[in-house]
């Protein structure tokens, strides 16, 4: 009698069990709730060590009081511009892209892999490759840039640098361009304050009303983000590649490496300080997850995702 007590009790939790299975397999994947545009806002030489002296930025820290943030994001070494942009789209750093210097142009070691455009694996090229037909933008102050990002992969490639001629740089170009065409990913990576940095000195007065007047065309870029209605589908990232000491970078002082990073936009966390060790690389890693690209092996970027609340929904 036991015995075939037992063997029912035991046949009801196995149909359940199965039945169970059977529900899981059948439940319907949640669909991630992510931002439809990314724009990543750039500032070459940019120290965070200004933004914790008292740098008059209102807008800047207007995200950064509305949003999620860190300043102690770290750059790789060295801490120079061009193998720090290298890894904030490539998702990996110098012994893996093989960008090693300030102003790389090929990598100076050969990169682990290469994708069909022989070139390491980036941000442009993933998305593109996932959505053949979005829109990916890039403007960018000096023309060094033009050789880290994966050309092909881009609708809309301008330089346009920062002159005295041109105060605003690439701001206006950047403005005309967000309202018209709405991008799905854009970079615009400014090539201030590095320069005033470099013949001024990262404290130097100079350095300062440079980094607040950078702080007024991001607020044109802002405006551009809400004026073109995209604003609540937008994620605005903001970050750099190096700051700096005295009159130079490429050293190992916090000075030099330390940087600012920002989230502001759809399902960012307001008000919230990222408490991961971040890296440059990360930024990458952090746009493929807003992207709902797929991170390739090669790549050792973490996302932040502390930086959002759970986005998702049921279909």
């Amino acid at each position: 009698m036991k015995k075939g007590i037992l063997f029912i009790c035991c046949a009801i939790i196995a149909c359940c069990l199965g039945v169970c299975v059977q529900i899981s397999q059948e439940a319907p994947e949640e669909e991630k709730d992510l931002p439809k545009h990314v724009i990543l806002v750039g500032f070459d030489g940019l120290s965070a060590y200004c933004l914790n002296n008292g740098a008059d930025m209102p807008t800047f820290r207007k995200m950064m009081a509305e949003g999620a943030s860190t300043l102690e994001n770290r750059s790789i070494l060295p801490s120079s511009s061009a193998c720090n942009w290298a890894s904030m789209f490539m998702g990996a750093g110098p012994e893996l892209h093989g960008y090693t210097e300030w102003g790389s142009r090929v990598p100076e070691l050969p990169s682990r892999i290469v994708n069909a455009d022989n070139r390491f694996p980036n941000i442009f090229g993933l998305y593109r490759d996932k959505a053949p037909k979005a829109e990916i933008g890039y403007i960018f102050g000096w023309e060094g840039m033009n050789y880290l990002v994966d050309t092909l992969a881009i609708n809309y490639r301008r330089l346009v640098p920062m002159t005295p001629e041109n105060p605003g740089g690439l701001t206006s170009v950047a403005v005309q361009y967000i309202k018209e065409k709405k991008p799905n990913l854009c970079a615009i990576i400014f090539d201030e304050p590095d320069g005033t940095g470099h013949s001024k000195g990262w404290s130097s007065p100079e350095y300062y009303s440079m980094v607040h007047h950078l702080d007024s065309c991001l607020a044109q870029v802002v405006n551009a983000v809400q004026e073109a209605g995209i604003m609540d589908e937008t994620v605005i990232i903001l970050s750099a590649d190096h700051g700096g000491i005295e009159t130079g970078h490429g050293g190992k002082t916090m000075n030099e490496m330390q940087t600012p990073i920002v989230f502001y936009g759809k399902n960012v966390k307001k008000g919230y300080k990222i408490p991961e060790s971040t890296m440059v690389y990360d930024i990458a890693g952090t746009i493929a997850y807003l992207l709902d690209v797929q991170q390739p092996q090669v790549w050792i970027a973490r996302p932040i995702l502390s930086a959002f609340e759970i986005a998702s929904c049921e279909k």
